[in-house]
């Protein structure tokens, strides 16, 4: 993954921008013989700050298994999905890089853009990936996104193919990790810097707690680096990951 492109999502992360069209509407009584225009149909594309040119095409809705909507990133085709969630103080363009190059993989991605129901919203977007023809579903986050990718691959039916967490906390509000994690039996990584305090502890135990996975994995890397920033600081690391996805695609 190219540094100056992550850092770059990462940066655009702090704005949302609506782009719309708004059609004429009837502002009060017309002048004799004058037609009344044919209202047009306003149309809202949320960019999140990041997309652009054809990822317009990408900005989705959908429904999480609450039935609240969720907004999102989507990419990409082929049998094998991702789901990629987001961590704490960034938003979907934190991922958009990565869901790109996952696409030219040959991977069908979907970014979720949280809004807070974490979980929920991953059953939704594994969903709605499924009812697109995904045959194999694949999770990942970052931070939140990595303990909120463990706990829905302890609920998700049919299970999912495999779980990649980096920094994942094992407890994150409600979310309960180190529960989780014992009663995966797909493969899991496990991606932390040692340098990562509590988050580089949580990743040794819940490794150790993933007796039932195939396949599980630990990567510790050197540093301090949280998350995404992994990603942008070790490339090497990134290709890890990618070598475990195409594992189990």
């Amino acid at each position: 993954m190219n540094r100056s492109s992550w850092t770059a999502a990462g940066l655009a992360c702090a704005g949302v921008l609506l782009l719309g069209a708004c059609g004429d509407g009837d502002s009060g009584d017309k002048a004799a013989g004058t037609a009344t225009p044919t209202p047009t149909p306003s149309s809202t594309v949320k960019d999140f700050g990041c997309l652009a040119g054809k990822q317009l095409k990408g900005s989705v809705t959908f429904k999480d298994t609450e039935g609240n909507d969720v907004d999102g990133y989507e990419t990409g085709t082929g049998s094998t999905a991702v789901v990629l969630s987001h961590m704490r103080g960034t938003d979907v363009c934190s991922w958009v890089p990565g869901a790109d190059e996952l696409a030219g993989d040959g991977y069908r991605v979907l970014a979720v853009d949280s809004s807070g129901s974490e979980v929920p919203e991953i059953e939704g977007a594994t969903a709605r990936l499924r009812a697109h023809g995904a045959k194999k579903v694949i999770l990942m986050g970052a931070s939140k996104g990595g303990t909120s990718s463990l706990v829905a691959a302890s609920t998700i039916k049919p299970k999912v193919a495999a779980v990649v967490s980096i920094s994942g906390p094992g407890l994150y509000d409600s979310m309960d990790a180190t529960e989780a994690v014992p009663k995966l039996t797909m493969p899991v990584l496990f991606v932390a810097a040692n340098g990562d305090g509590q988050f580089a502890d949580d990743a040794k135990e819940m490794d150790k707690l993933a007796k039932k996975s195939r396949g599980e994995k630990l990567e510790m890397v050197s540093g301090a680096a949280h998350g995404n920033d992994i990603l942008n600081s070790q490339p090497t690391v990134w290709a890890d990951v990618k070598a475990f996805l195409a594992k189990y695609r």
